[in-house]
């Protein structure tokens, strides 16, 4: 176990300094997908449940291959060893990358949903998803559903210890998740959740940059934070491309967390880019984050963005105080 816990070590290294992205390349939240060739998904969930299979069988295992598996399992064995959980457990998780290969047409019905594998781990992690896309009318969107599906098969994490949330949800993809077995959140948080002592991971692809701020404020502590993994935009991203003052003042938190992460890059393919461009696996090592000083963790000033162009999030509609009946 100790050689184990060793050669994670080892292997750990941070992510590579990123070239400098132009404001043409900068990852946007994704609005509602407009109707084409994959609208007709919208009107039969048994078929967007059918695609959703597909890919998670996908016979060459694209989208969860060795090299994004290591990725996470770097990143997640370094985090579990934080929370003194045994370090052998994710080498056993990830080893075996292997799925069932995809059933006949004629074994599978257009109604039959994706297998999980349901086993109690050691360290009871939870998942929460935000901003995940219409996937009923984009491939892109289903594909990072897919990925999720996979993610919490790999780390075994039961579905229903899975919460997901997007505004643009329809009510047919609401009602494909809850025939998932993920549970749907029925309010928008706008990302303000706390984890409450819960080891969680956050999943929130290509996700407006208020929603990691708000993530972070809302866990804003040592004991929080280093009880967390978010997969999702690439802070040190975020760092090069937003100007020092912009950041320090929209996004003060993750301005004031940077010294205190570790963050690695997703491996990149032709194929999926559009999946996981500008996507890493961050986590929040208490040895950095007890370096940081006092002043930050007592700004503790909820968000507001009253000054802040170009938010790209939905937020959550609120009564006006003023308003009379």
């Amino acid at each position: 176990m100790a050689a184990a816990a060793a050669a994670a070590l080892e292997s750990w290294q941070a992510a590579a300094p990123r070239k400098r992205r132009s404001a043409a390349r900068r990852p946007r939240r994704r609005e509602a997908a407009p109707r084409g060739p994959e609208a007709e998904f919208e009107s039969d969930s048994g078929v967007v449940l059918r695609r959703i299979w597909e890919g998670q069988n996908m016979p060459s295992n694209c989208i969860w291959g060795p090299a994004l598996s290591e990725t996470i399992n770097r990143c997640l064995t370094k985090h579990l060893e934080q929370l003194k959980a045994p370090v052998g457990t994710l080498s056993d998780i990830f080893g075996n990358l292997h799925l069932d290969s995809l059933p006949e047409e004629s074994d599978v019905a257009t109604d039959s949903i994706p297998r999980e594998t349901l086993v109690t781990g050691t360290c009871h992690l939870k998942c929460v998803c935000y901003g995940i896309g219409n996937f009923a009318t984009c491939i892109v969107a289903r594909n990072q559903l897919t990925f999720l599906l996979l993610l919490l098969e790999k780390c075994q994490i039961p579905r229903s210890h899975c919460w997901v949330y997007d505004p643009l949800f329809s009510q047919l993809e609401i009602e494909v998740l809850n025939t998932l077995g993920v549970t749907v959140l029925s309010e928008n948080e706008e990302g303000k959740r706390s984890i409450r002592g819960e080891p969680t991971i956050f999943y929130m692809l290509h996700c407006g940059t208020a929603l990691y701020n708000n993530l972070l404020w809302s866990n804003w502590s040592v004991d929080a934070l280093s009880k967390m993994v978010i997969i999702g935009n690439s802070f040190k991203g975020l760092e090069e491309r937003l100007l020092a003052r912009i950041l320090q003042k929209n996004y003060p938190y993750i301005a004031k967390i940077l010294k205190g992460l570790e963050e690695l890059e997703f491996p990149q393919t032709s194929q999926y880019m559009d999946i996981f461009n500008d996507t890493s696996v961050h986590w929040f090592p208490v040895q950095k984050l007890e370096q940081l000083s006092i002043d930050i963790w007592e700004f503790r000033e909820e968000p507001d963005y009253q000054d802040c162009e170009d938010l790209e999030i939905i937020r959550n509609k609120r009564e006006d105080p003023s308003a009379t009946d």
